[in-house]
């Protein structure tokens, strides 16, 4: 008599199998996600005659993938070039960034255009989104509101309404009597995205889904969710700042590097196609402790002013190093140096560094924009105006060269900069430099402040 097959039970985010159920995955400890898998079959699958028959690439029409754009420019540059009929793009981010009202932007913009769009919400009831639209000004004949839970009921709505864009808000919210688990769950989020993929792939219908994230920043339910969708989109922001990023972590019908900038205003959220302005501060005069350099967001180089103050310690307590907006361990980092490779005495100083606007620079070319701030705030002097920093500190004293530095250079010229300080680029690299602007190249960070005349004293030497 043979052996009856044994159970399997299969984790949905990594894989990880187990002959019995456990609530937590032992391999990526995570909760929730071990599902059965059912005893293997052993008979082979038989052949079925296909309902299209394949034809060669070179006959498909690719007309009926022809780009429409949304009407909200910087989403459309985040998508490249606007959406795809059929696709479907994952949109998360933390509560309260303004993902629901991004979308509601884009679906009014996408009905003005008289394309017929449907927007489910299962997280507000449509008197509730009525009264938002209201506040931004998106009401329009061609969108049409529906606050559903069920994932029959929507492919009902769906089904009547025919819209050429959806927009689910959010997956999380939507369930099944057909899936296991309560909605939100790992198997009602993986067959709820399923279902709604397959009735956009059917219908050539673009469709935009809300998705939450977890207390890490990740998006919530299994990771399978990210590779049913096409696109997947991050919308970033600081709740103290109106500042709001877009952000393709996935495309399958563009660029996976470009950002999207908007401002959430009263009216709603405003885009910003040159959010440089934001991140800097305008100075009749140069002041100490203030340097200029340009970050890359994806391709698109942004301006952003570093800012630092140093002041003298109390005694006998440790010196303080407060950061914000910048990346705590390089700011140690280039403390370090400063005071190591070009003589400047910080180890009895606090220094705070900070950036304007909100932003977040952590990538390190900024590092000596950093090292130019803070000398210029130890010192208490001031460097030329119009000038930028670009290049990566090594713990040597070393710059290194930065990736993307003629895209850095034409964007600082394009505002009004004249004066860039670089690392000295690699042999046989030529360098494109704007007609505006003139380049001084170092090889060392203590020729780079030499250049802007921030030599520390030889009384001052600290090492």
């Amino acid at each position: 008599m043979a052996k009856q097959a044994r159970a399997t039970y299969r984790c949905t985010e990594c894989g990880w199998a187990s002959t019995r159920w456990v609530g937590r995955c032992g391999e990526c400890q995570t909760w929730g996600s071990v599902v059965e898998a059912g005893a293997p079959k052993l008979q082979e699958v038989s052949a079925t005659a296909p309902i299209s028959r394949a034809v060669r690439i070179g006959d498909v029409d690719d007309q009926a993938a022809k780009r429409m754009l949304t009407g909200v420019g910087e989403l459309d540059r985040v998508l490249g070039g606007g959406l795809v009929p059929g696709a479907v793009a994952l949109l998360a981010g933390e509560p309260g960034v303004g993902k629901s009202t991004l979308l509601l932007e884009v679906a009014a913009r996408w009905a003005r255009d008289g394309r017929r769009t449907l927007y489910v919400s299962g997280e507000e009831s449509a008197a509730q989104v009525r009264l938002r639209a209201t506040r931004t000004g998106n009401i329009t004949d061609e969108l049409f509101l529906a606050a559903e839970t069920d994932l029959g009921t929507v492919l009902g709505h769906i089904e009547e309404v025919a819209p050429t864009l959806l927009v689910v808000d959010s997956v999380q919210t939507i369930g099944t009597a057909e899936a296991d688990g309560s909605p939100g769950g790992v198997t009602q989020v993986r067959e709820v995205t399923g279902a709604l993929v397959r009735v956009a792939k059917r219908r050539g219908m673009a469709t935009m889904i809300v998705g939450h994230v977890t207390k890490d920043g990740s998006i919530a339910g299994p990771r399978l969710l990210e590779h049913l969708v096409d696109v997947v989109l991050s919308f970033e922001g600081d709740r103290h700042s109106g500042f709001r990023m877009v952000r393709a972590t996935k495309n399958r019908y563009g660029p996976a590097d470009e950002v999207g900038c908007f401002e959430m205003a009263e009216s709603g959220i405003v885009e910003v196609p040159d959010p440089s302005g934001l991140f800097t501060t305008r100075h009749d005069q140069p002041t100490p402790g203030t340097c200029v350099t340009v970050t890359l967001e994806g391709r698109r180089p942004l301006l952003a002013e570093v800012q630092a103050l140093v002041a003298p310690a109390p005694q006998q307590v440790p010196p303080r190093r407060v950061t914000t907006g910048l990346d705590s361990g390089r700011v140690q980092m280039v403390l370090a140096v400063l005071q190591r490779r070009a003589g400047l005495p910080l180890h009895t100083k606090d220094v705070y560094a900070s950036t304007v606007g909100g932003a977040r620079v952590d990538e390190p070319p900024s590092d000596l924009a950093l090292a130019v701030a803070v000398a210029s705030a130890a010192l208490d002097r001031n460097f030329p105006a119009k000038v930028i920093a670009l290049g990566e500190v090594g713990l040597a004293g070393d710059l290194r060269r930065v990736p993307g530095l003629e895209r850095r250079l034409q964007e600082a010229a394009r505002l009004g900069f004249t004066t860039a300080v670089v690392p000295v680029p690699a042999k046989g690299e030529r360098l494109d430099v704007p007609a505006s602007m003139r380049v001084v190249q170092a090889s060392t960070l203590h020729e780079a402040l030499a250049s802007l005349d921030l030599r520390p004293r030889r009384s001052d030497d600290g090492r």
